[in-house]
């Protein structure tokens, strides 16, 4: 597709031209004015967990398990059993989804169903999140384990020659461990097509951490632990908290966070690594960051964009979501999926272009349009013309 129509496609994708927010319904019957319900127990009986999310409950029940064998010598080869959803049809792309710290693969059940018709998505919770095992005696929850993790789902369990990789916070730390291994294979048994990355703490230097995150990595991680056991489990509230309760309650999460939390040190020692992966990968990126992200802040967004990608000869771009916060996902799911469709299905436009293509996405926008941040080439700017600039004036 030429530039022309490309610039014509996407200014009338109504995802980023005119969107209309068509988010999942909330599934819970019984809400209030404000959107509150009132949970209603139903125990699963096989796990005798009790659900009071009718949404968290049907999440649960469809999807799989599959059994992981860790990696990390410390591990002493224990094994977990690890959830899974997959949605659409298996003979359309693939899009392979990781999801973030301290939530689970839920964060994408609004934006999944603006994708599934058209792509076969899949997704997972890591060993300490969700629905997955979370152990507790001593188990070391390791970014690079589950890179490896991420690499034997593909092969092993869901079978992907071919597919796209979308990251968030906590998954984007991973995905990067995980491209590194891939970049790294001389043989290579599945390709990367298109790499998505999200808000998270990709860069910890510029991060806004909260005091409680860092104290899970000092001596008052047990005290928080047990304070947070002790609190009484949410049966009611929106259906979003009720979801987000149950899930966080399945196998005790807040016991789990305590241990899975640490990845923050694994992620501080090998971050510069993981980023010069990125600068090096040909597998074409884009960016999007929720601009009201106050834990990791657009700050961490621009200077990976400046340092690592922007001068990329592969395709690569920068989104920006002006309503979103650190989920854009959940925030803006309509938004987020458009700017996935708009860079596979049409792509970006080259750095020549793009100024074009940015005043035809202003004329349609509205409060939550994605903006699009653009290639920065400065050294090509100038101001041509028949004038020539002197101290002593203009000549003509």
């Amino acid at each position: 597709m030429d530039r022309k129509a490309f610039v014509k496609l996407a200014a009338a994708s109504p995802a980023l031209a005119s969107p209309i927010y068509a988010g999942c319904s909330d599934g819970n019957p019984g809400s209030d004015a404000n959107g509150a319900v009132i949970g209603t127990p139903s125990l699963d009986s096989q796990t005798g967990f009790t659900f009071y999310s009718r949404l968290a409950e049907e999440w649960y029940r469809g999807g799989q398990y599959f059994e992981w064998t860790s990696t990390t010598r410390n591990n002493q080869g224990r094994s977990v059993n690890v959830f899974y959803r997959t949605f659409g049809d298996r003979s359309n792309p693939a899009l392979l989804i990781l999801h973030g710290y301290p939530t689970s693969s839920y964060d994408f059940r609004e934006m999944i169903p603006f994708l599934e018709e058209d792509y076969f998505v899949t997704v997972l919770d890591f060993p300490g999140f969700g629905f997955s095992d979370k152990p507790q005696d001593g188990y070391s929850y390791m970014l690079e384990d589950d890179a490896k993790l991420v690499d034997y789902f593909v092969r092993e369990v869901v079978d992907l020659p071919r597919f796209h990789l979308l990251t968030h916070d906590r998954g984007g730390s991973v995905g990067f461990a995980f491209l590194g291994n891939y970049l790294a294979s001389e043989e290579k048994e599945y390709e990367i097509t298109y790499h998505f990355i999200s808000n998270g703490g990709l860069f910890l230097p510029l991060a806004n951490l909260f005091q409680a995150q860092i104290s899970l990595l000092a001596v008052r991680g047990p005290d928080l632990t047990r304070e947070r056991q002790a609190q009484p489990r949410r049966t009611e509230g929106t259906p979003q908290q009720l979801a987000n309760a149950d899930i966080q309650a399945f196998n005790d999460g807040s016991g789990a966070r305590l241990y899975v939390g640490k990845y923050l040190l694994e992620r501080a020692a090998n971050e510069y690594r993981w980023l010069d992966n990125l600068r090096e990968s040909p597998v074409p990126t884009a960016m999007i960051w929720g601009l009201q992200d106050t834990v990791n802040p657009p700050r961490i967004g621009n200077h990976i964009w400046y340092n690592y990608l922007d001068k990329r000869s592969v395709e690569s771009s920068y989104w920006v979501l002006p309503t979103a916060g650190h989920y854009p996902q959940r925030d803006e799911p309509e938004e987020m999926a458009g700017i996935v469709r708009t860079c596979l299905e049409v792509g970006v436009p080259v750095p020549e272009e793009e100024n074009a293509f940015m005043r035809i996405l202003a004329r349609g926008r509205t409060t939550t349009s994605p903006v699009y941040m653009g290639r920065s080439i400065i050294e090509n700017v100038y101001f041509p013309g028949a004038v020539t600039y002197s101290p002593d004036g203009y000549s003509f």
